[in-house]
């Protein structure tokens, strides 16, 4: 029936097929949730060559919807549009949220990586992204933690007015904007930082490592705050995906590691670290590091044992000097690998 109401409203089968099928699983959704009335809270559409012309060379692109064609013109900048010139496109995705239409535009596009010569591997958390490359350690504070705080407000207010808050306008568009908030914080840093860590890569002819994910939802069990820690997992993946997407364009290789253990071994010798806090100390040769950095350094072996075979063991990095692994050192001072 519903699928009928499409095609009287000018909507092309496969059009309304694709709608129908949304709408489906947002209400099976619901349901699974013990939700109210489903909401569709975004409309979109996704058009082929059928339904869609993009015409880059013009810088826009023409779309039919009910039986009407509309042109969009496209807002990136000239040199940008010119790097899909020649490509050829697959799907056109158009939103229409806030009053406002977004396009985006679905190339095939050949993936070749270049030969690395070395690796950036990243040990993420809320607060800091902790880089090593074989050299030294690189850390970078996030803007996660500013989000989370506007996605708990939002939270505190939804249990302060655990009724209100739906049927209050006033509240109900307070907690709007602070989970649209929340999501675009983390979203445009995000993409922010992918840039400039995949121009980093694609200078140096590095590969970038990065954490799977997978191994990082089963802790979901033992943490105490799921609201947090369900927003932690929104933005791994959000940082993961733009880092991904990016190194994508760019031909810059990326290597999924499995995080296990990461931080439980020392990095230089093997054995297993000790913890005050969140400072791990080896017995055995004295390696002092906080838990993030030997994240990124493990990590970084992983990579290398995976493709080398030797642990410790690069092309060009020279051994760790003795100074280094003093208690007193800085943990944010360059790092250099013992070669074994």
């Amino acid at each position: 029936m519903f699928y009928q109401v499409l095609r009287n409203y000018g909507f092309r089968a496969h059009v309304a097929r694709n709608i129908y099928d949304y709408a489906l699983a947002l209400v099976k959704a619901t349901k699974k949730n013990n939700g109210g009335n489903p909401i569709l809270r975004k409309l979109s559409a996704r058009l082929d060559y059928q339904d869609a012309k993009v015409e880059l060379d013009k810088g826009v692109v023409r779309v039919i919807l009910r039986s009407q064609w509309y042109t969009l013109r496209l807002r990136h900048r000239r040199d940008y549009v010119e790097r899909f010139r020649g490509l050829r496109w697959k799907e056109v995705h158009i939103k229409y949220e806030n009053g406002k239409l977004f396009v985006s535009i679905i190339f095939e596009f050949k993936y070749e990586p270049f030969m690395p010569r070395g690796i950036i591997a990243l040990d993420v958390n809320l607060k800091m992204i902790v880089a090593y490359d074989g050299y030294e350690v690189r850390r970078r504070k996030t803007r996660f933690t500013d989000a989370l705080s506007k996605k708990k407000r939002a939270e505190e207010l939804q249990k302060k007015y655990p009724r209100r808050w739906r049927y209050s306008k006033r509240i109900l568009n307070r907690v709007k904007e602070l989970h649209r908030k929340a999501r675009n914080i983390v979203t445009d840093w995000s993409w922010k930082f992918a840039k400039q860590l995949v121009m980093k890569a694609l200078k140096h002819r590095y590969a970038i490592a990065l954490e799977d994910l997978n191994g990082l939802k089963e802790r979901a069990s033992n943490v105490n705050d799921i609201v947090a820690w369900e927003f932690t997992m929104f933005a791994y993946r959000k940082l993961q995906h733009a880092i991904i997407a990016k190194a994508i364009e760019y031909g810059v290789p990326v290597i999924i590691m499995n995080p296990k253990n990461t931080s439980r071994t020392c990095p230089i010798c093997g054995h297993k670290l000790t913890y005050i806090h969140r400072l791990a100390t080896c017995e055995k040769c004295g390696f002092i590091a906080d838990r993030d950095t030997v994240g990124a350094m493990n990590i970084w072996l992983r990579v290398l044992q995976a493709y080398a075979g030797t642990r410790g063991l690069s092309l060009s990095a020279p051994p760790m000097k003795d100074e280094n692994r003093r208690r007193g050192r800085k943990t944010n001072e360059g790092m250099k690998i013992q070669q074994t």
